[in-house]
């Protein structure tokens, strides 16, 4: 049930986003939703691909600074409150969410959003609980 996310450390200088895409472009590898966030001298470029293997294979072998990360990615109908459904139970259970983002699927009626737990096992655990759907990366590669 669980997901792994690469996430990839750039400059923060004009050229460095490109470089990184126009690799996985390059190795065939399909980007599923990503995230970027940034500081002054770094931004962090989180993703969800078709191959992590193979994606974090090429990127280390054209220097980049790769981790694998392990995130949660669950899906919700999306209208207002589909979020908050989630939160809710969460907060009752006393789990944190360290980050968070989400994307629509094609059909337009759910929405899937990929967290990042401090215990992504229990988290699971008491989504699946409380009958959420939770995306196993497998399906999540292939949307």
């Amino acid at each position: 049930m669980k997901v792994e996310q690469i996430s990839i450390f750039l400059e923060n200088k004009p050229g460095s986003l490109e470089h990184a895409t126009r690799i996985l472009k390059e190795a065939a590898i399909n980007i599923r939703t990503l995230s970027l966030a940034e500081t002054t001298d770094f931004g962090i470029l989180r993703l969800i691909v078709n191959d992590v293997e193979k994606a974090n294979t090429v990127l280390k072998e054209n220097g980049f600074r790769v981790n694998k990360t392990v995130v949660v990615a669950v899906e919700v109908p999306d209208k207002p409150g589909g979020l908050h459904s989630i939160m809710e139970v969460l907060t009752v259970e006393s789990i944190n969410v360290e980050y968070l983002y989400a994307f629509v699927e094609k059909s337009g009626e759910n929405a899937v959003i990929i967290f990042r737990f401090d215990n992504p096992e229990k988290a699971i655990e008491v989504l699946l609980a409380h009958k959420f759907t939770v995306v196993p990366g497998e399906k999540l590669y292939d949307f």
